[in-house]
Parts: C-alpha cells; sequence; structure tokens
C-alpha cells in the first residue's frame, strides 16, 4: 500500500485576493472549482507545472472575521531554483514575515496569514 499527497486545504476570507497572492507569488494557477449549489462555498484548486501538489482554497460565505491559525506553527513550503530572486520578488510584495539567514530559508504570509516556507533548490 502506498500514499501519495495531492493537497492540501487553506480557508479564505477573500478568494480573489487569495487567488492573486498565489499566483503573483508561487505562479499557482486555478486548475478546477467547486460550487455550492446554494452559494455557501466555494472551493479553488490552484497548482503549477512544478508538480502535482495542489492547494485547495476554500471560501465559506457564513464566515465572518480572520480563521484562528493558532500561532502559526504549521506551513507549507515551496522549494525555488532562484532563491535570491524570489527572495527580491515577495520582498518587493511585502509579504516576507520571518526569514532565518543561517538555515537560508524565509517566510512569506497570505492575505489570511498562512505562513509559507520558500527554500532554495538542493
Amino acid at each position: 500500500m502506498s500514499f501519495k499527497m495531492v493537497h492540501e486545504n487553506y480557508n479564505v476570507q477573500d478568494l480573489q485576493k487569495s487567488l492573486a497572492f498565489y499566483k503573483e507569488a508561487f505562479g499557482l494557477t486555478e486548475i478546477r472549482r467547486k460550487e455550492a449549489p446554494d452559494g455557501s462555498y466555494i472551493i479553488v484548486y490552484v497548482a503549477n507545472q512544478e508538480s502535482d501538489f495542489q492547494l485547495e482554497l476554500t471560501w465559506l460565505k457564513d464566515k465572518e472575521g480572520p480563521y484562528d491559525l493558532g500561532d502559526c506553527e504549521f506551513h507549507l513550503a515551496f522549494e525555488t531554483d532562484d532563491y535570491d530572486a524570489a527572495h527580491t520578488k515577495h520582498q518587493a510584495m511585502g509579504c516576507i514575515c520571518y526569514e532565518n539567514p543561517a538555515m537560508g530559508i524565509y517566510f512569506v504570509a497570505d492575505p489570511d496569514g498562512y505562513w509559507l516556507e520558500v527554500v532554495p533548490a538542493k
């Protein structure tokens, strides 16, 4: 028996803002969408050509206020083939929330406060 990771879900307050962020920051674009017939939710899966892994963004109509992300002790990591260019891009976007130069990594925060790690290719 084997298991393959296929997606991770993040609930978002503003779906359009999140879609724009993930496209600009990581080149992720919508690959499919599910909408509730009653309009209570929209689920959008985003991905890029670099892997089969997908990020599921879920918008809930009745959700009020920001999501409680605890202490942000969880994150999704992105590997980049051009770390310096990625850092420059994210710095210009103003989304870098933590840097660890000794480890050679940094984190960005999405519009809902989810942390995303950026690591150089090995």
